[in-house]
């Protein structure tokens, strides 16, 4: 990551922010507006919004992303999978491992573990540097992913996660206790206003969310969860779950700062996905038991 500085001209009057940026060699326009959602561009000293017009005279700095590679490489990244055939792999993911290539992190990614274990196998639908990604869990979240082996495959799939027959459901720990047993949190997530790198509810201009929950078990102060997704957004089940007022254990975005010893990000974990088999039409079901993580975080509540 490296910031530039500029200074808008008198000429650059009425001219929005994203075109401004991408004057700049290193910027198309849609990747100016992402570095602005993602709160890396300021104007005057205070964070941009993407409507922003200039008036001359701005003084802009932008924190550009290192230059990503062309496409992923393969690299020798042990895998734990769960299912594989000709036309798709499920991997129990471990908490900390990167989905795909992004500034950043330009390798050591499940992408890159993929293409070693399918010699390149992977459906091109996602681009170069995602080939295979029919959808994404969070770098610190565990659990079971799907990826695509050829394009009919992939797009069979997009399409299940678009009419929900791909389900999949998480198991959480969340702050506090919850007083029903069960519950949904049907509430529109977008980019956060004040912190463009989060999201949050919102009242307007965000996505359709929607999830499911139940209690599994109750310890004093925390509650173990079953979370069942209608819809896929980003950090959704983090997010519901702190904007009802019970943030994930170990969640440092959108619970509490610090960090909990022995455990890698949030304690919340994919262990079920189904899914209609994309070329023969069988429903597949596929669990996983809790991280090692998980299950120590268990065993101290229950010893409470």
């Amino acid at each position: 990551m490296r910031p530039i500085h500029l200074t808008a001209s008198s000429e650059d009057a009425g001219v929005r922010l994203d075109s401004f940026l991408a004057a700049l060699p290193e910027l198309t326009r849609s990747a100016a507006a992402r570095l602005i959602e993602t709160g890396q561009v300021a104007v005057n000293g205070r964070p941009a919004l993407k409507s922003c017009k200039l008036a001359g005279g701005e003084e802009i700095t932008a924190v550009l992303p290192d230059p990503e590679p062309a496409e992923a490489l393969p690299q020798n990244i042990p895998l734990d999978v769960v299912y594989e055939d000709a036309d798709v792999i499920v991997v129990n993911k471990p908490a900390g491992l990167v989905v795909h290539p992004a500034p950043g992190h330009p390798d050591g990614t499940l992408v890159n573990a993929l293409l070693h274990h399918c010699a390149g196998s992977l459906s091109g639908v996602g681009g170069a540097l995602r080939p295979g990604i029919v959808h994404r869990i969070d770098r610190d979240t565990s659990g079971l992913i799907i990826a695509a082996k050829n394009d009919a495959a992939h797009q069979s799939l997009a399409a299940q996660l678009q009419d929900h027959t791909l389900a999949r459901t998480y198991e959480a720990v969340a702050l506090g206790n919850l007083r029903e047993d069960r519950g949904t949190v049907d509430a529109p997530i977008g980019r956060c206003h004040t912190d463009r790198k989060k999201m949050a509810v919102a009242e307007r201009g965000g996505r359709p969310a929607v999830t499911h929950w139940e209690v599994i078990e109750r310890f004093p102060g925390f509650t173990h969860l079953r979370c069942r997704l209608e819809t896929g957004r980003t950090h959704q089940i983090r997010v519901h779950m702190a904007c009802i007022g019970h943030p994930l254990y170990g969640d440092t975005v959108y619970g509490t700062k610090k960090p909990v010893p022995g455990l890698t990000g949030q304690c919340l974990h994919a262990v079920g996905l189904k899914f209609l088999h994309p070329r023969t039409g069988e429903m597949v079901e596929l669990t996983c038991p809790v991280s090692e993580e998980f299950a120590a975080v268990l065993d101290r509540l229950r010893r409470l």
